[in-house]
């Protein structure tokens, strides 16, 4: 049996968390789910996550786990919200106690786990998570972060910003601890599955010439049309491109609020004496 998918796109950061279920149990997980975050007034709001919830409950469904394919670096996640809103355990790659101990210096974390106990379940390549009648694989996909893992169920695979759309391309590799050589050997693991495999993208940047946002492509599709990473194209032809692309880009709207919230799983810094939440903006002088 193949599980039940349903995408829900976030325009402001081009998002694609997704809910997947067992039919046959109605055992539930969500995929990288969004907390909504207006940067100029820094106002938080949990609509996206909501959005999800409601179809939860209007399926009747019993939610097992938030999947993080990653600690994202363009939207804040949204996973200790529906953590505490349902029990569900949040699941993240083993390594992302690197990517903690990378980033929790740079924001003076305070009460950060790291040993990435703010995370219910760290998992590693090859483990496997029971959902209802059906079973969620894992592969470890590092490149884009050393943490990031790509999540299979049945005929289809989750592989957050480690592959897009064709017309699209890869994942950046240039911050802390991403590796373009390694993005490379994970994008032809992703690609060595069987041809007919559905793979649901983190993102849609929405390349030129195109307006309408897309999420879902196969392994032969992206064998075939991507851009970056066809079949042919080589290790080192790749690494060169991604360096002189990645050195063209500048860093993620989002990424300094992001990064200190989603190392602790979602969860935003404790309140101060006055009940005030404080994100932190550490500055760098020219």
């Amino acid at each position: 049996m193949q599980p039940h998918i349903q995408a829900f796109f976030d325009p402001a950061t081009s998002t694609a968390s997704y809910l997947v279920s067992d039919p046959a149990t109605g055992a539930a997980a969500i995929i990288d789910p969004v907390l909504d975050f207006e940067p100029r007034s820094a106002r938080l709001s949990t609509d996206s996550a909501e959005a999800i919830l409601q179809a939860v409950r209007e399926q009747g469904l019993h939610l097992a786990y938030v999947l993080e394919t990653h600690a994202h670096a363009d939207h804040l996640s949204a996973a200790d919200h529906i953590r505490r809103a349902t029990g569900a355990e949040v699941v993240i790659g083993a390594r992302i106690t690197e990517v903690q101990a990378q980033f929790a210096p740079l924001f003076e974390v305070e009460n950060l786990q790291p040993d990435g106990g703010d995370f219910d379940r760290l998992v590693r390549e090859g483990d496997v998570l029971p959902l209802g009648d059906l079973s969620i694989g894992v592969l470890h996909t590092p490149g884009h972060t050393p943490a990031c893992v790509t999540y299979t169920l049945g005929d289809a695979a989750f592989v957050g910003d480690t592959l897009f759309m064709p017309d699209y391309g890869t994942a950046r590799a240039d911050f802390p601890g991403g590796d373009a050589t390694a993005l490379y050997r994970s994008i032809r693991k992703v690609l060595a599955l069987p041809p007919e495999t559905r793979l649901f993208v983190g993102h849609d940047y929405l390349p030129a010439g195109r307006t309408d946002a897309r999420w879902e492509t196969t392994v032969a599709e992206e064998r075939a049309h991507n851009i970056h990473a066809h079949d042919g194209v080589t290790e080192a032809a790749f690494v060169a491109m991604r360096h002189a692309r990645d050195a063209t880009l500048a860093p993620p709207t989002l990424i300094l609020p992001s990064l200190q919230v989603n190392i602790r799983a979602g969860a935003l810094p404790p309140a101060s004496p006055g009940g005030h939440v404080y994100l932190r903006l550490p500055v760098t002088q020219a």
